[in-house]
């Protein structure tokens, strides 16, 4: 369901071109081929941002140092994350210079922005939320209640639906509720499926106050497979997922067509994963649950027959 990536890869070094290669494992379609040429290049530069923002986060920088000395960075700082995240900073400053006849930001995948800013007249905000959601990542590891995780995805999932809805020049206020939901729905659901993982980084998404409520601790999350506890926590998370992309779906109404059709792959995607976690029977902790191709498509197929 995924698109090619355009003049964004093709510019790009080895080591950008494997961060936009990661569009194909996501849980919904970044820029399918059906959608304008402009969307598409577009769509795919502030993937690739975002996606490097977060390898950046999580340490999953191509080896070598390649991606810190293109922002700046000289070997000696090159695995520091928070000096990593500054650099990005100042690179998307310079992009959004150079989109008014400034200096080249150094990163390819930061160049590639510099066309998707001027189309699309996009704003700092969002790009500069994403790098402050990584940095959070640095400093917090635990999240105490659902709505201090809720103000955590307003950081590191809502802004990417709000800049798809600057690319394609559909923002309106509830437009941008209804994308806000469904981000925050699909950060939650990724966050279920990705558990052990996050676990293995030492983070826990999972709200405190409700692993206590239902009795889960730390070293439940540990095992192999996941006990009683933890499924009911995780079927009770992925409900809540579940009712956020109920409330953004909406936005289809009055989308046009093929704008109405990339809504509904993130949502279907969303509604998939989220269903792939059902079938495992809630066992996150076996290995990340996904839904299989011919699962996301008939998500998607049933979005767009309903409407919402």
């Amino acid at each position: 369901m995924t698109g090619g990536a355009g003049p964004a890869s093709d510019a790009a070094d080895p080591a950008s071109s494997a961060v936009l290669a990661k569009a194909a494992h996501e849980n919904f379609p970044v820029a399918p081929r059906f959608l304008p040429r402009a969307w598409r290049d577009d769509l795919m530069a502030v993937y690739g941002f975002a996606r490097l923002v977060d390898d950046i986060g999580d340490g999953d920088l191509a080896p070598g140092g390649a991606d810190a000395a293109l922002l700046g960075i000289g070997p000696e700082a090159a695995e520091d994350r928070l000096v990593l995240l500054d650099a990005l900073e100042a690179d998307l400053r310079r992009a959004f210079g150079s989109a008014r006849g400034g200096p080249s930001p150094g990163h390819p995948l930061l160049r590639a922005l510099i066309p998707a800013v001027r189309r699309g007249g996009l704003t700092p905000e969002p790009f500069l939320a994403l790098i402050e959601a990584n940095r959070l990542d640095q400093r917090k590891t635990r999240y105490a209640t659902y709505e201090e995780l809720l103000g955590y995805c307003e950081l590191s999932a809502n802004p990417v639906g709000r800049l798809v809805l600057a690319i394609t020049g559909t923002a309106s206020p509830e437009r941008i509720r209804r994308s806000d939901a469904v981000c925050t729905g699909l950060q939650l659901v990724e966050h279920l499926q990705d558990v052990a993982e996050d676990l293995a980084r030492d983070r826990i998404y999972l709200p405190a106050d409700a692993m206590a409520r239902f009795l889960v601790s730390e070293s439940d999350l540990a095992a192999p497979t996941a006990n009683a506890s933890v499924r009911t926590l995780v079927a009770v998370l992925t409900d809540r997922a579940r009712r956020l992309l109920d409330e953004g779906a909406p936005m289809l109404s009055g989308t046009p067509g093929r704008l109405r059709l990339l809504l509904a792959g993130f949502i279907g995607g969303g509604r998939a994963a989220a269903e792939a976690i059902a079938d495992a029977e809630y066992d996150v902790l076996a290995g990340p649950p996904t839904a299989s191709r011919s699962a996301l498509l008939r998500a998607v197929a049933t979005t767009l027959r309903r409407g919402t």
